[in-house]
């Protein structure tokens, strides 16, 4: 067996190892089926490097094998570049007519880490713009006691925001929801959408995607990313939302 086939099976069940372990860690499940897959990918990987040893086409298929997975690679860079440079975008001074919160999981009622980040950036951006109103948009789901636009409205409203100035959105199950009946929600108060500019406040791996899915739904917004406060967990959502990229761009 060549070395190139034992490194490649060698770096199968590190990858497969790896996959196991981080499966019953909180939040990255998506890392531990990538692991899987990529577990499997080398296995494959090792099998057409014996068949390229033996046959012309199995070379071939090597090659074409590779000129897709560098094809895949510069997609994968490419794509990442755009989700870090929307989601480390500073717009916190930017003004704005009207605040849209997206909203995240919650734990019985307690926010998630994720919802928790997106109500400190909410919180702090209305503070600093005092006659600012804010949609606070999120269903209830599985695991969830009240919505998650409740949580977020007794969140600010105990950080001093006035109950007045936040309106909520409880219907939502997906982020092209939320931008749908929120932008129902502004119409109503007599916002006129097409003169408005909305401020967004979703997590920094999410922005350019919600920015997308925020334009397709004819409202015109900048982004205020909430950033997680552990790095090895955004690097598992960055990842991830690559993948949420690409089937909301070909099936949405």
């Amino acid at each position: 067996m060549k070395k190139s086939v034992r490194i490649s099976l060698a770096a199968a069940g590190v990858f497969l190892l790896l996959g196991m372990g981080l499966w019953f860690v909180p939040g990255v499940k998506f890392s531990a089926q990538l692991c899987v897959g990529i577990a499997a990918a080398l296995v494959l990987w090792a099998v057409l490097l014996r068949w390229a040893e033996k046959s012309r086409s199995g070379k071939i298929c090597k090659g074409i094998l590779l000129a897709f997975v560098l094809a895949g690679f510069v997609g994968f860079c490419s794509l990442e570049l755009l989700l870090v440079t929307q989601g480390t975008a500073d717009n916190s001074d930017r003004p704005s007519d009207a605040v849209i919160v997206l909203g995240a999981g919650v734990n019985g009622t307690v926010p998630s880490l994720a919802l928790a980040t997106r109500i400190d950036v909410a919180a702090d951006y209305l503070e600093a713009h005092p006659d600012v109103p804010a949609i606070l948009s999120g269903g209830q789901g599985p695991g969830e006691d009240i919505t998650e636009a409740r949580a977020m409205y007794d969140a600010l409203t105990k950080r001093g925001i006035e109950p007045g100035r936040l309106i909520l959105e409880e219907r939502s199950t997906s982020t092209a929801e939320n931008f749908r009946y929120s932008g129902e929600l502004l119409v109503e108060s007599g916002m006129d959408m097409a003169e408005s500019t909305i401020a967004v406040v979703t997590n920094d791996f999410h922005c350019f995607r919600a920015g997308m899915i925020a334009r397709r739904a004819g409202l015109t917004v900048f982004e205020l990313p909430a950033e997680l406060p552990w790095k090895w967990l955004s690097v598992n959502y960055y990842v991830r939302e690559a993948f949420a990229l690409v089937k909301s761009v070909l099936f949405d």
